[in-house]
């Protein structure tokens, strides 16, 4: 299988994988066998969470893997010192001799646990390591976002991605449709990514069509064909409708529009009502031509609010909607109304606070930009040569990693939800139900605890050994996240001060580690 995007390839990397690349090359160590992680050090957005996202782009990229004699001759061209016997090795390379284990797509993940580890040889894990992180980083970011955005809005809220004018390029437009989708959205307004995955694609109109009409002088065709196939002046309905519900100073140029509209779309009648006043002229002419439509055997769906205080004109109009149902012999109450002026979480959150009536949002910006934190931080660090773990230190203890081969599993408490994570060292007595064990911090001495767990999950599955598994569709993954936000703790998804959840190690790694950080630390010395 092929990358989705086309730019996905081998040269989709940094000048510095090659070099390294080379020179384990020139050394005779290129085909030690190495163990990388791939992990992240902090969640997004001042939360709790990430959900791991971009493992299927990752394993098509895996099994393509291999450099065309183009993609050579221009690394030939920029490293032209090189030994030309390494540039016939890369032409022969792929990634059959590599071995991938990784979370489950879709799992939520959290600091220092490998969302991804690979071992293979040192050169050609090396390579990869570029590629493999722009593919996670960026829909590991936009799942996590979109899955924020499902919390405040509450299981019941219709969600729309309208992001691809604003995001960052085509590229981050179509990963943003398709991450969003996974992470809680229902269907997004890109057509390009409804067809290359399968996402439900929604949309109405814009500004532009209504202010387009200057009256109902522009309207060439008056009628409209009912479900039954026979046809009716469509316009004089409408009309009669507007004077019967007394909506006759509504502005007439977008009554025009909203005909035409529905016209074209009978069955699907939406209308974006705040191109000139919501309550004053856009929600009455609306629910004139929504009346016309109810009385000829459609059912129109609804309005969208594009500006303004969205609680009160929600409520404003749903209260029109009741108006009329109790006095014309409708039921208009369940009409939906879609919101789309600029959303972001905290909106969505004072929005609920405020007893809004929205049934439908589509936001765009800041799901598909990630405003609040545009980069997620995900790294590919070795932690093993030829068996032997390898650290590295820093100064900064949030930089230092966990060295070696290891599993990783999720402990589950007695309530259901998860209690911590747990690395152990590959070859260590993996954790069991009901049997306690102790778990520690993997830096901080005094932060330990013992825990009996009511079940344990192992997180890592093995994903490739030089061939592609079955890969699960996108709403298998899409209904993943959902049962995982299910199982997690209110407290560790909250906004506002989320309790840190815990990520520990074994008694044995927590030895080893700190045994090997003085092996590998310079002693210094004072005169």
């Amino acid at each position: 299988m092929k990358p989705t995007n086309d730019f996905v390839v081998p040269l989709l990397t940094d000048l510095y994988q090659l070099t390294m690349a080379y020179a384990y090359w020139r050394a005779g160590r290129h085909e030690d066998q190495a163990v990388f992680d791939l992990f992240f050090r902090k969640n997004p957005f001042d939360g709790e969470f990430t959900v791991f996202a971009g493992l299927e782009e990752v394993l098509r990229f895996v099994s393509d893997f291999h450099f065309s004699d183009r993609q050579i001759d221009y690394i030939a061209s920029i490293l032209p010192t090189c030994d030309k016997r390494f540039f016939a090795w890369l032409k022969e390379i792929d990634c059959r001799q590599v071995k991938i284990r990784a979370l489950r797509e879709g799992t939520i993940a959290f600091p220092r646990i490998p969302l991804i580890v690979v071992e293979g040889p040192l050169a050609i894990a090396q390579l990869l390591e570029t590629t493999l992180l722009t593919l996670v980083n960026y829909a590991s970011l936009i799942t996590t976002n979109a899955a924020r955005f499902r919390l405040a809005a509450g299981p019941d809220k219709t969600l729309l991605e309208f992001g691809l004018r604003r995001a960052q390029g085509p590229d981050g437009g179509v990963s943003a449709s398709r991450y969003s989708y996974i992470g809680g959205f229902d269907a997004t307004s890109n057509v390009l990514a409804g067809q290359l995955f399968g996402i439900p694609v929604r949309g109405t109109h814009a500004h532009a069509f209504v202010s387009s009409f200057s009256g109902l002088k522009d309207l060439v065709d008056r009628t409209i064909v009912d479900p039954s196939g026979r046809q009716h002046d469509f316009v004089d309905m409408v009309l009669g409708c507007r004077k019967e519900l007394g909506y006759e100073n509504a502005n007439e140029s977008e009554l025009a529009a909203f005909i035409a509209y529905a016209q074209a779309f009978p069955g699907g009648f939406l209308a974006l009502v705040d191109t000139y006043d919501t309550l004053k002229s856009g929600v009455p002419n609306f629910l004139s031509v929504a009346l016309a439509l109810q009385r000829l055997g459609y059912k129109p769906v609804g309005i969208r609010l594009d500006s303004g205080d969205l609680a009160f004109l929600s409520k404003a109009a749903r209260a029109m909607f009741r108006s009329v149902s109790e006095q014309h012999d409708v039921d208009f109450t369940r009409l939906s109304i879609v919101a789309s002026n600029d959303i972001d979480e905290a909106t969505l959150l004072s929005l609920n606070q405020q007893g809004h009536e929205i049934d439908v949002f589509g936001i765009g910006t800041h799901l598909v930009t990630c405003e609040t934190q545009p980069a997620l931080g995900c790294v590919y660090k070795l932690v093993a040569v030829n068996g032997q773990p390898r650290i590295k230190l820093s100064q900064d203890i949030t930089k230092v990693t966990i060295p070696g081969n290891k599993e990783a599993y999720r402990l589950v408490g007695e309530s259901g939800s998860p209690v911590l994570d747990l690395l152990i060292q590959s070859g260590e007595e993996p954790p069991e139900p009901g049997r306690r064990i102790l778990c520690r911090h993997p830096f901080e001495e005094a932060k330990r605890a013992y825990v009996t767990p009511a079940a344990v999950v192992p997180l890592h599955e093995c994903v490739w050994d030089g061939q592609l598994r079955p890969l699960p569709p996108l709403a298998e993954v899409r209904a993943h996240v959902a049962e995982q936000l299910r199982l997690m703790r209110e407290d560790h998804l909250r906004v506002l001060n989320p309790t840190p959840y815990k990520v520990s190690v074994t008694d044995t790694l927590y030895s080893f580690v700190h045994g090997l950080w003085l092996q590998e630390a310079p002693i210094a010395e004072i005169r």
